[in-house]
């Protein structure tokens, strides 16, 4: 199986998944502690993806993502965005529907 497919397979399997650098109890950048922390605060079950660790995800997933950066957040095998993007939709109250549809 290709990285590639790996990933897709991944992303389907997992109702939320991020893709970060660092893990959720140590986030290596700013961008990926703002998300965990508004993931959190939603009290939201996600899986994560360290992509500090796995090398061939952090060169693999740009591609099949179209989004160049990390982190990357995915709700139902959607790609929903970066830090930026979570963090207005957990301020206006969005991303905790969406997490709160995605769980039930």
């Amino acid at each position: 199986m290709s990285i590639e497919d790996k990933l897709k397979e991944q992303i389907k399997e997992n109702n939320i998944l991020i893709y970060m650098k660092g893990t959720p109890y140590e986030p290596r950048c700013g961008f990926s502690a703002k998300t965990i922390q508004a993931l959190i605060e939603c009290d939201s079950k996600f899986s994560y993806v360290d992509v500090l660790e796995n090398n061939d995800v952090r060169i693999a997933l740009p591609k099949i993502s179209d989004w160049p950066t990390f982190p990357q957040v995915y709700i139902n095998g959607e790609l929903i965005g970066g830090a930026d993007i979570i963090t207005q939709m957990h301020e206006t109250g969005e991303l905790k529907k969406l997490i709160d549809s995605a769980q039930s």
